[in-house]
């Protein structure tokens, strides 16, 4: 039977990120993909125009119609209501492995939440997750201290595993230099994963990396091959939106 990965996370109405982006990567990774939407969004590269939050009910409601889920990753989640409700879920249905990427602000710098929800996801959804991956951003808003280079993204990681997590996973790409260095922290140690970076402007590269992990924890990888394959994939993703970029100047 095809593996299925759940993805709850906002609907993004030109698909570079949230629900559309994640479904995208499931079939990449071939397994089926089922969404549970948290918000509907209006935007695009250039930043968020607009957005809304779905009633928690009906969040509730369709993480419940999904019957079979051998993964979950989690997004925008929009409100202090919309994240109790998944942290509900996921504890009431025993949804693992759960991968936890803490979108409160879009790439683009627009706010993706009513609320501060930090102090939430920390409380109820941190403890729940195998996996965690904030930027340097959402690391240091989730630890209350300075994320600005490698010493401090794997105070940062301990920082996270110390309040619950199993693992973090701390994305170093608005670290200068020509190599992007994601660390990668969990009870055997710490980890780094390099590639070379490509200077290229898109959004929802987050998004395709978590999916990407929780895609491959379902079909049976350990984490280090995850979060190995889901890196590849997104310096991939990133390196054809560069050369489709530099075709569209030609």
């Amino acid at each position: 039977m095809q593996s299925t990965v759940l993805t709850i996370a906002g609907s993004d109405s030109s698909a570079g990120a949230g629900i559309q982006a994640d479904l995208a990567t499931f079939a990449r990774f071939g397994v089926n993909g089922a969404s549970a939407i948290t918000a509907i969004t209006a935007q695009n590269a250039r930043g968020v125009i607009a957005w809304g939050a779905v009633e928690p009910e009906l969040v509730r409601a369709q993480i419940d119609a999904v019957d079979q889920v051998d993964a979950v990753k989690t997004g925008m989640l929009a409100n202090a209501a919309i994240v109790a409700t998944v942290a509900e879920a996921i504890t009431r249905r025993g949804l693992r492995p759960y991968v936890l990427d803490p979108v409160t602000i879009a790439g683009t710098g627009h706010a993706l939440a009513r609320d501060d929800l930090t102090p939430l996801i920390l409380d109820h959804l941190v403890p729940l997750a195998d996996l965690v991956t904030p930027n340097l951003g959402e690391a240091q808003a989730m630890t209350g201290a300075p994320v600005r280079n490698i010493e401090e993204m794997a105070l940062a990681a301990l920082a996270l595993m110390q309040r619950g997590a199993r693992a973090v996973l701390i994305k170093g790409g608005h670290l200068n230099g020509d190599l992007v260095t994601d660390l990668l922290c969990d009870s055997s140690g710490v980890r780094y994963f390099q590639r070379p970076r490509i200077n290229v402007g898109t959004h929802g590269t987050g998004c395709r990396l978590s999916a990407a992990i929780a895609a491959s924890l379902a079909l049976g990888a350990p984490l280090d091959a995850a979060v190995e394959a889901g890196g590849q994939f997104v310096h991939e993703f990133i390196s054809g939106q560069f050369i489709a970029g530099l075709r569209s100047d030609g």
